[in-house]
This record gives structure tokens, C-alpha cells and sequence, in this order.
């Protein structure tokens, strides 16, 4: 198989940005990575770390959505750091460019070493994160680079909200979005780290239960949990997306009030 036949590049936001990513092996991004994004205010004007990055879906959205914003793409594959890169150089990402780079380095890393690689402390206004999230009963994928990408280990919500809360400023954003079933774990992890949290779960239709959650809290804030309305990906009947799914998801409508 070509080299062209390997990649594919694929435009979101309305064709706002375009993304390079493997055809046939490691993690394709898509609405995971664009409802991670809407969760960032469109008026973010700070630095933002994209953990996980993969092929840096979810940052191109900030960078996409928030004219204001730099972004860095954080990610410990080599080969998804090179989509990343190739990403960035495409003439069709020229308008965001400048205001993207992209870090080799393994989120779960701790103290000296996490530092020595690039995520220094009390650096970055606003953590965004995908992590791997099916569970050990999940049958695994035979690629071994979508099996790191999607698998979840024993520990690692935990280290990669303790890398987040570590490389965040004081009162900085945060936002993951993960299975519903790891609410609890996101919680019990940003305790005493990341404060005042808005969920937002997602569900594909109504009367069906939520798919997905969107956690946003903000570091150090001790304001109240609040549950927020649920959004709906599709109506009860038919494939298409709802008009507010559709907006969240093409970049024009964030995930939370403030937009």
C-alpha cells in the first residue's frame, strides 16, 4: 500500500482546519475530540496543552474556535507526533499555524522527568484531555497504536489529572471527556486538585442513557458541582445531528453557557 494510501486528511469546523491521521491503524479522531474542544470558551485567549494529542484534533479545534489561543499538542507516539506535525504544515491549516506546536512526551510522566521533557509547572492556562478509556473486558484492537490509544490502564485517570493539575496555573480551565462510567474516577481524582466542575453528559438520543461525559473545573475553585442539561447527538428518530450537536460539533457553539 502507497504512502498516500496510508493517510488520509480530513476537514472539520466546516472545513476550518484539516487533519492528517492513519487510515487503517491507530486512533481516528471525530466527535470526541470536537465536543472536547467546544468545552474551551471561544473567548480563550491563554496558553492550552492538548494531552494525548494524537493527530491534535481537539487542539486545532481550540485553535479553530479561540483566534486568541496557542496551543501545544502533547503526545508520547512518534508516529501520531508526525501526523501532528504534518497537520500543522498542511496549506489548508496556514491561518493556525503559528500559534500550534507539538511536545513528544508522555503524559503519565512525574516531577524531574515530566519537567525535563517540556511540561514545566504552573505553566498553561487551560488542560484539555481525551485519555484512552475502554476498560480490560473491552476486546482489544490487534493495532498495537490504537490499542494504546484507546486502552485504559490501572491508575491512569489519576496520573494524567495529577500531570494537569501540575502543569496548570492557578485558577486555570480544565476539561476532559471520557465514558460516563469514569465520572466517579474523574471526580476522586480532581479532588483537592481541580474545583467547581460542570458535567455535561452526552447522549445519542433521548430516553437513551449518556454515552459520554464533559467534565469542566477550574484549578483551586471550590464553587459547587453543577449537573448541566444534557445534550442530545441525534433526535429519536433518523441519523442526522441535532441543530445544537451540529453547531457544537462544527465549532460554532461551545459545549457550556459561556460559549
Amino acid at each position: 500500500m502507497s504512502e498516500a494510501e496510508r493517510f488520509t486528511i480530513d476537514a472539520f469546523h466546516r472545513g476550518r482546519f484539516h487533519l492528517l491521521q492513519p487510515a487503517d491503524k491507530g486512533h481516528r479522531a471525530g466527535l470526541d475530540a470536537m465536543l472536547l474542544a467546544a468545552a474551551v470558551p471561544g473567548t480563550f485567549s491563554g496558553l492550552l496543552a492538548d494531552l494525548g494529542s494524537g493527530a491534535g484534533a481537539a487542539g486545532l479545534a481550540v485553535a479553530s474556535r479561540c483566534p486568541a489561543s496557542q496551543i501545544l499538542l502533547v503526545e508520547r507516539s512518534a508516529e501520531m507526533v508526525d501526523c501532528a506535525l504534518q497537520s500543522i504544515a498542511l496549506t489548508q491549516n496556514a491561518n493556525l499555524a503559528g500559534r500550534i506546536s507539538v511536545l513528544q512526551a508522555d503524559v503519565e510522566a512525574t516531577g524531574r522527568a515530566r519537567v525535563a521533557a517540556g511540561l514545566d509547572d504552573n505553566r498553561f492556562n487551560f488542560v484539555i484531555m481525551n485519555p484512552p478509556f475502554n476498560g480490560p473486558r473491552d476486546r482489544p484492537s490487534p493495532d498495537s497504536l490504537r490499542r494504546d490509544a484507546h486502552v485504559m490502564t490501572d491508575g491512569l485517570l489519576e496520573a494524567w489529572i495529577r500531570t494537569a493539575a501540575a502543569i496548570a496555573t492557578a485558577n486555570a480551565g480544565f476539561a476532559i471527556i471520557a465514558r460516563a462510567e469514569s465520572l466517579g474516577d474523574i471526580l476522586a481524582a480532581c479532588s483537592g486538585r481541580f474545583g467547581a466542575a460542570e458535567i455535561r453528559p452526552i447522549h445519542p438520543r433521548p430516553n437513551a442513557a449518556a454515552i459520554r461525559v464533559v467534565v469542566r473545573a477550574r484549578k483551586g475553585a471550590r464553587g459547587m458541582l453543577k449537573l448541566m442539561p444534557p445534550l442530545m447527538l441525534h433526535a429519536e428518530e433518523g441519523r442526522g445531528f441535532t441543530d445544537e450537536a451540529n453547531a457544537v460539533i462544527n465549532g460554532e457553539r461551545g459545549l457550556f453557557a459561556d460559549r
